[in-house]
Formats: structure tokens, sequence, C-alpha cells
């Protein structure tokens, strides 16, 4: 009988005939990382291969020696009986879908994944397989994300309609900051953005790899420049919007960028006077019609929302499975 390709363990997926994991949520010998987020990218694994831009993204969040040996993705490798590809996820920077093919089976781990075009990081690759493992994170019909260009006209309009008070934009550090900010200067806003600390490295990193973002400022000015600022837009970790940093500002319109603001009551318990629904997700409409062009022999689920997923395969004969893999959160920061 043929050993299994990818089977699910406490650590997270593992390849026996690899004797590797794909985004382990605890430290393994051997770990391949789709992105940088820190739900799939941890520290202390014994080696880690993933792409040159999510290896550099650990080490500025974990240091250097997150890892004991890693090697950068550069082609198709055999890793044990196995041949693994990565493929982009159109995600976050640096992110890949992993395919590991062995014994005439492909299976293809989509780490996190997103269709619509964003300069922040390469689109998303269609890749032909028998297995495909899907993230849930927006699956229910309820999620349909709007044109992200329309919500950045929100936030432009609120700025020129409310030109006394600054716009504080919660944005998670890695991914969604950058393509607020990208969204922003497409839209033709050419005025200084504000950025807290928690954001510059990130930021920085970006720019190196050619992402133009603009004029960017630190916000960590002092009390009396921060109550001075006029039609600023100023962008932050949605953790900052606890701590006493906010209290800097003079009557902010505070705003969140996820694909979670189209939940209204997500956002008045965040007190969010202006949601923003900008993700980095698939949608409702995006996952099904990806799973559609893709058409694997089986959908493995994983990562949200698997009882509508299951259903809506079920309804369109197609197989399909629940993974439960623990370890998976909402977004880091």
């Amino acid at each position: 009988m043929a050993q299994p390709l990818l089977i699910p363990r406490p650590e997270g997926l593992y390849c026996p005939l690899g004797d590797f994991h794909i985004d382990p949520s605890r430290p393994v010998a051997r770990a391949l990382i789709t992105h940088g987020h820190a739900d799939h990218a941890r520290a202390g694994h014994g080696a880690v291969l993933a792409t040159r831009q999510t290896l550099d993204i650990m080490a500025i969040r974990y240091g250097a020696e997150f890892t004991g040996q890693r090697q950068v993705y550069e082609g198709p490798l055999r890793i044990g009986q196995t041949e693994v590809r990565f493929h982009p996820a159109g995600h976050v920077l640096g992110s890949a879908q992993i395919a590991v093919t062995a014994q005439g089976t492909r299976i293809v781990a989509s780490g996190d994944y997103a269709r619509r075009a964003t300069p922040s990081c390469a689109p998303f690759e269609p890749v032909a397989c028998d297995i495909f493992i899907t993230e849930a994170t927006f699956a229910l019909p309820v999620f349909r994300h709007p044109d992200p260009r329309v919500e950045i006209a929100k936030l432009l309009a609120s700025v020129k309609s409310e030109p006394e008070r600054p716009h504080l934009v919660g944005a998670y550090a890695l991914g969604k900051a950058q393509r607020v900010i990208a969204l922003l200067r497409a839209a033709g806003y050419d005025a200084p953005i504000y950025i807290h600390g928690a954001l510059q490295a990130l930021c920085d990193y970006h720019i190196a790899q050619g992402i133009a973002l603009g004029d960017l400022r630190p916000a960590t000015m002092d009390k009396t420049e921060a109550r001075a600022l006029r039609e600023a837009i100023v962008i932050a970790p949605p953790s900052a919007f606890g701590s006493a940093w906010v209290q800097r500002f003079s009557d902010p319109v505070i705003s969140f960028a996820s694909g979670w603001m189209q939940i209204r009551a997500r956002a008045r318990q965040r007190g969010v006077e202006l949601p923003l629904v900008i993700s980095d997700h698939v949608d409702w409409d995006e996952l099904t019609s990806t799973v559609e062009e893709i058409d694997p022999a089986e959908l493995w689920i994983t990562h949200g929302r698997e009882e509508a997923l299951m259903r809506w395969a079920a309804l369109h004969q197609r197989v399909a499975r629940p993974l439960g893999l623990v370890g998976y959160e909402e977004e880091p920061e």
C-alpha cells in the first residue's frame, strides 16, 4: 500500500515520504513555510525552506537566528521521495503555495491566498493537482469583498470631509499595511503617510524589494506634534489602538482595514468609525471559483469555516474533507 503523501499531525501537515512539515504550529526538524505571517511561520525549527522574501521577513520578525539552517527555494527540489515546487499565492510579499508530488500524486498546500492583484506581491498561480488544500477564512456566502479601490475612496472622502481629524487606520504589519499604502498611492494620494514604529522595518523591506510606497514618516511624534496633525493618514497595527499611543491624537477617526469589517458588529466592538473592507484572502466567490478552475479530484479544507465549504462541495459532487488543524488564527499583527 502506498504511503500517504501528506497527513495531519498535532504539529501540522506532515509528509512521510519527505520527512518534513508544512507551516507547522510548533518547532520541528524540517519545515517548509508558505509565508511570513506568525500563524504560519514560527521560529525554532531545525531547518526552514521558503522563498527568499519569506526567509528575510522571518529574520526581520524573529531575529537572524530564528532557525538552525535555512534554504532559499530556487527551483524544483527533490526531498526524500518527493518533488517540491513553490508557486505564488498572491497573499503577501514572498507568499507561496507548496506543491508536493510523489507516486503519481500532487498535493498543493495553498497556505493563505488571494486572487485580486496587488502591487505588494506576485499574483496567485493556479496549479493543476490531485488534491488542493484551501484556507477557509472567509468561506461563507455572506463574504463578498468589495473593490478595494472603492474602500480607499471612502477613506479619502472622509479625510476631505473631516480635515481637522487625523485618520488612524489599523492594518496588519505584514502585507495589509503595505497594500493600503500602495492603494492610496495608486489613488493619487501623494501626501506623507505616517506609520507606527512597528511597521517601519517591514515597510523598509518592501521598499528595498522595489515596491514604491512614497513618502513615509514616523508616527512616533510627541503629543504636541500629534495633536497638530491635520488631513493626515496614520497607519498602525491593530494592537496600537488599545495603547496610550492613540491618546496623542486629537479626536481621530478610527479606521480598520480587514475583510472582517464586513461584519458591522465587529467594527462596533473595536470602536471602528470607518470600516474598510480590504482583504488579503479570497472571499466566497473567489474561493469557489478557484476550486472550479483548478478542479482537483479532492479538496481539503483548513484554517477557517469548513462547514459551508463542505456543503458547497457536496452540492457540486466534489470530494472534500476538513483537516481540523489547530494553531491557525485570524491574521497576526
